[in-house]
């Protein structure tokens, strides 16, 4: 058992978004963007795995598969790892907790 405060995990840096691990076993990983106004995040995918984001403080806008999708404080999104996905912070910090998840698929 482990028992963690997310906020040990938000940190910003005036260069570069950040990204801290909370937890990464196999393809499975928890971890936190942090971004100050106006960084982003560029396009990629995730292939084999479901991506899960909730903002836990600022504003943003995600862009997946071309579809821009703006989203505030507390706002999950949910994308698949094949998606285009990137993100453009807006003017206030903003902390994204994030969930990348192996697909498994059933027989």
């Amino acid at each position: 058992m482990k028992h963690m405060n997310v906020k040990d995990f938000i940190e910003f840096q005036e260069e570069k978004y950040t990204k801290r691990f909370i937890f990464k076993e196999g393809q499975d990983s928890v971890f936190v963007l942090n971004f100050e106004p106006h960084q982003f995040l560029p396009a990629h995918k995730h292939p084999g795995l479901n991506l899960y984001l909730l903002v836990l403080e600022g504003e943003g806008t995600f862009t997946i598969d071309g579809k821009n999708i703006e989203a505030k404080k507390d706002d999950w999104i949910y994308a698949e790892g094949e998606e285009n996905f990137s993100f453009k912070n807006g003017s206030k910090r903003t902390s994204l907790y994030v969930v990348l998840s192996e697909i498994h698929v059933e027989n």
